[in-house]
């Protein structure tokens, strides 16, 4: 990232937003220490600031893969009094683990509803899927990521923010880094067409910001 005199924010820039920025909560340092060892994708620890920044002002906040619950609880912490997250993750020994660190950085189970489905199962039927919502956080099957916001468009209010992580995909999107070349890699392909297609769509004011692995940031219009 460059600015108008050409320089190139670099690593040092970031060491200094880091320790300028206040410690993550207890239970957000827990999940970091879990995941690594236990092999569990997590947001990016700078995206996680940005996305409690987005969630300061939602009440209702839907997100797709749950993982251990590391970008959930950013969002949570951020939250209004009151609000609530509906979470979908289909494996439910990953969001009973979730669950424990939510509790312990004192989330009540009340402003919490799991749903243990594939979410796109769970958008056909799942009362809990209703809405509207104003804020949606994505980051599961890549290839899916156009399916999700096509179930999500009617259940979104005007204004709501659809936030999408891992858009950049490690440089395989842009073309930085190769893909695999084994003709398997479906998700940079898919990506690619989501990117293209929320940026040019007229129902959405977005852009991509390049932190963590690229984090797509959408505002419907009206």
């Amino acid at each position: 990232m460059k600015s108008d005199a050409g320089y190139e924010i670099g690593a040092r820039d970031r060491a200094y937003i880091e320790e300028a920025s206040p410690v993550p909560a207890p239970a957000l340092l827990a999940i970091e220490e879990a995941a690594k060892p236990d092999g569990i994708p997590i947001l990016d620890r700078e995206s996680g600031r940005v996305l409690a920044v987005l969630a300061g002002d939602r009440h209702r906040i839907v997100e797709i893969g749950t993982a251990y619950g590391y970008s959930k609880l950013w969002m949570a912490l951020a939250q209004p009094r009151g609000g609530t997250i509906v979470t979908i993750d289909p494996d439910r020994a990953r969001t009973d683990r979730a669950r424990d660190w939510w509790r312990q950085a004192g989330v009540p189970d009340t402003n919490v509803h799991v749903v243990n489905r594939p979410a796109l199962d769970a958008f056909i039927d799942d009362p809990a899927l209703a809405g509207p919502f104003d804020l949606a956080f994505i980051d599961a099957i890549k290839a899916e990521y156009a399916a999700y916001v096509d179930a999500l468009l009617p259940r979104l209010a005007p204004g709501a923010l659809v936030v999408a992580d891992n858009v950049l995909w490690s440089g395989r999107v842009s073309g930085a880094a190769a893909d695999r070349g084994d003709g398997l890699d479906t998700s940079t392909p898919a990506l690619r067409e989501f990117n293209a297609r929320t940026l040019a769509s007229e129902r959405f004011g977005a852009t991509i910001l390049p932190v963590g692995d690229g984090l797509l940031v959408a505002r419907l219009r009206g």
